[in-house]
C-alpha cells in the first residue's frame, strides 16, 4: 500500500457507491497505475469486470497447503510444462485474477498466458471458499479457462470444473483427499492430497 499517498485512518475499501454507476477500469489502466506507483506492486487485489476487488487474507492452512503443493509439483514438473504461482492472469481487457497456481506449456510462454493457453488454474480456498466455488469459477468459465480446481485447505476436498461453456462448466466433480487428482497433460503431477507431505 502507498502509505505516502493516504493517511493510515482511511479505509482501503468502500461501499459508498453501492447501487450507483462506477468507473470501469481496464487491465492496461491498472498496470499503468502500478508502473506509475499509484498502486503498490505488493497490493493484493484482482480486477473483476473492471472493479478492483481486494483479496482475502491468507490463513495458515491456505499457506501450508500451497507451499506443500508447490514443493510436490515443482519436483515432478516435466520440462515442457511451467507452473506459475500467484501470477497475474489476464482473462480479458477488464479482468485479471491471481490463482494460487496456473499451468501452461513452456512453448506458449508466460507473456502469452491466456484462457486459451492455460492448462489448469488452481485455487486453494480457506476463508474464500464460497467466492471461489461460485463467482470466481463462473469468471474462469466465462473467460474459457479449460479446467479449474478449487482445493479446500481444511478438508482437502477438491472441486474440479472442466469444459467451459457459455453457461459455466459442463463437468463438475468433487474429489476426496484419498482419491487421485489427475492431470491429463502431465501424469507425473497426479497426486492424492491425503498422502501429501504437508510442511
Amino acid at each position: 500500500m502507498n502509505t505516502h499517498l493516504r493517511t493510515p485512518d482511511l479505509p482501503l475499501t468502500t461501499q459508498a457507491a453501492e447501487g450507483l454507476m462506477r468507473r470501469r477500469w481496464s487491465v492496461a489502466e491498472i498496470e499503468a497505475m502500478v508502473e506509475a506507483g499509484v498502486l503498490a506492486e505488493d497490493e493484493r487485489f484482482e480486477l473483476i469486470g473492471g472493479e478492483i476487488v481486494p483479496m482475502s487474507p491468507k490463513g495458515i492452512l491456505h499457506e501450508t497447503l500451497k507451499i506443500s503443493l508447490a514443493r510436490f509439483w515443482n519436483r515432478r514438473l516435466p520440462d515442457d510444462i511451467v507452473l506459475a504461482q500467484e501470477t497475474t492472469f489476464r482473462l480479458n481487457q477488464d479482468t485479471f485474477v491471481e490463482p494460487d497456481f496456473v499451468f501452461f506449456r513452456r512453448a506458449d510462454g508466460l507473456a502469452a498466458l491466456s484462457p486459451a493457453t492455460a492448462l489448469l488454474a488452481v485455487e486453494v480456498a480457506d476463508s474464500s471458499l464460497a467466492y471461489d466455488l461460485d463467482r470466481k469459477t463462473r469468471i474462469y468459465g466465462a473467460a474459457g479457462v479449460r479446467e479449474v480446481w478449487v482445493i479446500e485447505a481444511k478438508s482437502l476436498i477438491t472441486h474440479i470444473r472442466r469444459h467451459a461453456g457459455i453457461d459455466g462448466y459442463r463437468e463438475q466433480l468433487t474429489v476426496g483427499p484419498d482419491e487421485t487428482l489427475a492431470m491429463s497433460f502431465a501424469p507425473a503431477l497426479d497426486l492424492r492430497l491425503a498422502t501429501l507431505d504437508l510442511v
